[in-house]
């Protein structure tokens, strides 16, 4: 019996649909539209420079970040295959996608930490 890593690959698809789903709508819901428009208030910088320094909520910022990479590549290499009709380059197409979200999740952790 064969084993591959497609189920920790969907398992981090639908991780990051979820954090797509439920966080980044509230992120841009604040920060893209009420702050801006001043129906809220814009937090304090010492504020947020005390929450950025807290190690949980960097660790949680760098999950939301990278569960959405892993989303967006499986999504990018699925779609492309089935539209494209370029199934034949899966491992070619798996490897540019999902090295493309490690290397983006290793980005955010070098910004965030």
């Amino acid at each position: 019996m064969k084993r591959t890593v497609e189920p920790y690959l969907w398992l981090l698809f639908s991780g990051g649909g979820v954090v797509a789903a439920f966080v980044l709508p509230v992120f841009v819901l604040l920060f893209g539209v009420l702050m801006p428009l001043g129906l809220i208030d814009w937090p304090a910088a010492g504020h947020l420079q005390a929450l950025a320094g807290n190690v949980l909520v960097r660790l949680a910022l760098l999950g939301a970040v990278v569960l959405c990479l892993f989303h967006a590549a499986h999504r990018i290499r699925f779609t492309s295959e089935e539209l494209l009709g370029i199934a034949r380059f899966d491992l070619v197409i798996a490897v540019l996608c999902y090295g493309g979200a490690v290397a983006g999740g290793v980005v955010a952790g070098l910004l965030l930490f």
